[in-house]
């Protein structure tokens, strides 16, 4: 059995079990979500539904989703995010400007992120929203590499049920892509969370993806001192994010 009837079987499985009709998930653009919409509908042909929410996207990411469904014939449907990120980031900046008042002025730098993180997390809720009225199951597309060290954001995509590829690399992540015929446009782009102008996933971790998948299969003597420890620093400061919130004591 190959890598991805491995994949597919699971993926029925867990389906079964939860008592779901199929699979929804976010169509970004990237390889991870074609390659996640290709598993799915290995899994359970017909029943897949692919989402495109733009939210002061790329045209080109869009137009790249598109590409990414339609040479698998994946049904999508497209929710504009944009005018609710707008209504939400201009209420939420105001209230933290608020705090100056009270001795909390807002840095600036996390509030760059904090604004940005709002799309992740509104693409969640339209999935789970959308997900639930179908009973579809809400399937991510985070790799093993993102997971390794928190690349992506709470609540938002890593707020999903199902990690298909969450044991694959990115280098392994092509690889499927390859076998399962998606678009070489999508395969080749760099890859990038689209959360600002000119952002990629590369420029914002600091190292590559190869370095990256050296320091998880052969240990930190793998790359350079100064990699390996903006990496470990990376899984040390997202711990929180790969386990369930602390509960206190009663």
């Amino acid at each position: 059995m190959s890598r991805s009837e491995r994949i597919a079987a699971w993926l029925r499985d867990r389906a079964a079990e939860a008592g779901a009709r199929g699979f929804i998930l976010g169509m970004s653009g990237g390889i991870d979500s074609a390659v996640v919409a290709r598993l799915c509908q290995l899994a359970l042909p017909d029943r897949v539904l692919g989402v495109i929410m733009p939210c002061h996207s790329h045209a080109e990411d869009e137009l790249d989703a598109v590409l990414a469904a339609e040479a698998s014939k994946l049904p999508t449907v497209r929710v504009d995010l944009s005018s609710a990120y707008d209504a939400l980031a201009l209420d939420v900046t105001a209230a933290a400007q608020a705090e100056r008042g009270h001795g909390f002025p807002p840095d600036p730098t996390r509030t760059r992120i904090a604004l940005a993180n709002i799309k992740p997390r509104l693409r969640m809720t339209t999935l789970y929203t959308i997900g639930t009225q179908l009973n579809f199951v809400v399937t991510g597309t985070g790799n093993k590499s993102e997971i390794t060290i928190g690349y992506y954001t709470k609540y938002g995509d890593g707020g999903v049920d199902l990690l298909p590829i969450g044991s694959l690399v990115k280098s392994e992540v092509r690889e499927l892509a390859r076998e399962l015929g998606v678009p070489a446009r999508v395969i080749d782009k760099p890859p990038s969370a689209g959360l600002w102008a000119g952002q990629t996933d590369e420029s914002e971790m600091g190292f590559t993806y190869e370095d990256l998948e050296k320091f998880i299969e052969q240990g930190a003597s793998a790359v350079s001192s100064e990699t390996a420890a903006r990496i470990q620093q990376l899984i040390n400061a997202s711990h929180h994010k790969r386990e369930l919130p602390p509960i206190g004591p009663s």
